[in-house]
C-alpha cells in the first residue's frame, strides 16, 4: 500500500502543472465574454418595421396543460397581427386531462398523441410538423414560432417578431420575461437566470451577427428548418438545435422588442429534476455535436454538409465570403464553448490533482499548510479572525487527512467567496432590468439576491451527477391562473 501511495504521489508535480494549464487555456479560451457582458449593457440589435406580415405557425406541444393553455391561446388572440398569418396548432401529448379539448374551444387545431416510450418535447414536435406536413404541407408557412403551454405573449409580441424575420433573420429567440418572478426564491432563481441570458449573451450575439443559443421556448425559425422535418428529439431538443443550425452556418439572432412570459418551478424536487434533464442533455448535445462544431472551426462551411435544402446564397464579394467565413468559424466556436462542460472537468480535475494525488505527495514529505488557505476576501476575514491557523505531520496517514481536509476548507472558502461575488449579478440584473421586472417590494429583491447562485450552484452538482444516471423526460406541472391582461 506504502508503494501505490507514494507512487501516486510521484505523479503531483507533473500533474499540477497539467491542472494549472488546463485551466489557463479555459479561461483564455472564454476570456471574450466579457466583451457579450460589456455590449449587452448598452447594445441590442434593431430591426426596421417589416414590410408585410408573414405567413406563420405556431407550435404548442401540451402534456397535462389544461390549467393554462387556455391563457396561451387567448393571448395569441389578442395579437395585433393579421388573423389570417397566423395558424395555431397544438399536440396533446399523452393527455389524461382536458388539454385537446381546451386546444379545441380556444380555437387551435388539435391533434392528440399517444406514445409513451417517446415521451421528449422534441417527439412531440416531430408528431406535430408531420401532421401538418400530411395536412397543410410544411412549406404552406413561412415560419414557424416555438411555445410552451405556460407561456403569455405580450401584444405585440409576433409583430415584432416578424420584423426580425422580415430582415432575413432565420431562426430568431426573444425576451423571456416570468409570469410569477415573486412566487418564491426557486422561481426568482430562473427568472433571474433568463434575464441574465439577455444581458450576457442574446444581446451582444444579436449584434455581432452571431448565433445565441435557443432556450426551450419563445422562438421562430423559417420553414427551410424543418423542410425534411423535425430531428431534434432528445432531452434538450434546443440545443440540439442551436449547435445544429450553427454548425449549417445560420445565424441565430435575438429580438429584444418581443416579450413573453414564461412560468417558472416553485417546488425544489421540481426544479432539481428539471435541471438534471437539461444538464443530461446539455452532455448530449455536446456528444452529438461537439465534434461537428470544432472541424467547422477550422474547415469552414467546405465541411458542412448541408441537410435542410437551403436555398443558395446571395452573390458575395471576396471581402464578404471572407467575412461570413470568419463570422461562421467563431459561431461554431462560440456554440462550441457554451456546449463543453467545464463545470465537470474543473471539479473532477480539483478532485484527482488536488486533493488525492497532493495528499498521496504529502504522506512521505509531510505537511505544513493553513486552515483557511486562499487569497480571496473570506478566508482573509476568517485568519484575522482566528489567526494564521496552520496544521502539520510529519508524513503518513496522518498527513494525508490534513492535506485533505485543508485543500476541502480552502475549496469551500472560495465557494463562498463566488458566491458572494455572484450577488452582484442579481443586483445588476434587478437594475438595469428594472422597467421589465414586475413591481417587488425592497426586501423579497434582496432576499432573491441572496438566493441567486444557487442556481450555478445545482448546474454544477447536476451536471456532475448526470454523467453517471440514465435520466428521462417527465413533465414539469404548470399551475398559474395568470393572464395576459393581469399582467399587463
Amino acid at each position: 500500500m506504502q508503494e501505490i501511495i507514494e507512487f501516486f504521489g510521484s505523479l503531483f508535480g507533473d500533474a499540477q502543472k497539467i491542472s494549472v494549464a488546463i485551466s489557463a487555456l479555459a479561461a483564455s479560451l472564454v476570456a471574450y465574454r466579457g466583451i457579450y457582458r460589456l455590449v449587452g449593457i448598452f447594445f441590442t440589435r434593431k430591426f426596421l418595421p417589416a414590410r408585410k406580415p408573414h405567413k406563420y405557425a405556431v407550435l404548442i406541444a401540451a402534456r397535462n396543460e389544461e390549467a393554462v393553455i387556455g391563457n396561451l391561446l387567448s393571448s395569441i388572440k389578442q395579437q395585433d397581427y393579421p388573423r389570417d398569418k397566423l395558424t395555431v396548432f397544438v399536440v396533446a401529448d399523452n393527455c389524461t386531462d382536458k388539454t385537446a379539448q381546451t386546444a379545441r374551444e380556444h380555437g387551435a387545431i388539435c391533434y392528440e398523441r399517444f406514445d409513451d416510450a417517446h415521451r421528449t418535447k422534441g417527439y412531440a414536435l416531430q408528431f406535430l410538423l408531420e401532421r401538418i406536413g400530411e395536412d397543410y404541407g410544411r412549406l404552406s408557412f413561412e415560419g414557424y414560432f416555438v411555445f410552451d403551454a405556460d407561456n403569455l405573449l405580450s401584444r405585440d409580441y409576433v409583430a415584432k417578431m416578424n420584423d426580425a424575420f422580415d430582415s432575413g433573420a432565420k431562426i430568431i429567440t426573444s425576451y423571456r420575461n416570468s409570469k410569477n418572478f415573486d412566487e418564491n426564491w426557486i422561481a426568482s432563481t430562473y427568472a433571474l437566470h433568463w434575464l441574465r441570458s439577455v444581458r450576457h449573451n442574446h444581446r451582444a450575439r444579436s449584434v455581432f451577427r452571431l448565433a445565441t443559443n435557443i432556450q426551450g421556448t419563445g422562438f421562430l425559425f423559417s420553414n427551410e428548418i424543418v423542410k425534411d422535418g423535425w430531428k431534434y428529439t432528445s432531452l434538450t431538443e434546443d440545443r440540439a438545435l442551436t449547435a445544429d443550425a450553427v454548425a449549417q452556418g445560420y445565424q441565430i439572432t435575438y429580438q429584444d422588442s418581443a416579450v413573453f412570459y414564461d412560468e417558472q418551478p416553485v417546488s425544489l424536487k421540481i426544479a432539481l429534476r428539471q435541471r438534471l434533464r437539461w444538464s443530461k442533455g446539455h452532455l448530449q448535445a455536446f456528444m452529438e455535436s461537439g465534434g461537428y462544431l470544432f472541424l467547422n472551426i477550422f474547415l469552414g462551411k467546405a465541411y458542412i454538409k448541408t441537410r435542410w435544402g437551403r436555398a443558395e446564397e446571395k452573390e458575395r464579394t471576396l471581402f464578404g465570403r471572407i467575412l461570413e467565413s470568419l463570422r461562421h468559424r467563431f459561431a461554431s466556436f462560440d456554440t462550441l464553448m457554451q456546449l463543453t462542460p467545464f463545470a465537470i472537468v474543473y471539479p473532477l480535475k480539483w478532485l484527482l490533482v488536488s486533493v488525492l494525488l497532493a495528499a498521496c505527495m504529502r504522506y512521505s514529505s509531510g505537511v505544513d499548510m493553513r486552515l483557511f488557505g486562499g487569497t480571496n476576501n473570506i478566508a482573509l476575514i476568517l485568519r484575522g479572525i482566528f489567526g494564521d491557523v496552520r496544521l502539520s505531520s510529519d508524513g503518513g496517514l496522518g498527513a494525508m487527512g490534513i492535506s485533505m481536509l485543508c485543500t476541502v476548507c480552502a475549496r469551500l472558502i472560495y465557494r463562498i467567496s463566488v458566491y458572494f461575488k455572484n450577488i452582484v449579478t442579481a443586483i445588476y440584473i434587478f437594475i438595469i432590468e428594472r422597467r421589465r421586472i414586475k413591481k417587488i417590494p425592497l426586501w423579497k429583491k434582496a432576499f432573491f439576491c441572496f438566493t441567486w447562485p444557487t442556481f450555478d450552484i445545482i448546474d454544477k452538482y447536476t451536471k456532475l451527477i448526470a454523467i453517471f444516471i440514465k435520466v428521462s423526460w417527465k413533465p414539469i406541472p404548470h399551475t398559474s391562473k395568470i393572464k395576459i391582461e393581469d399582467i399587463s
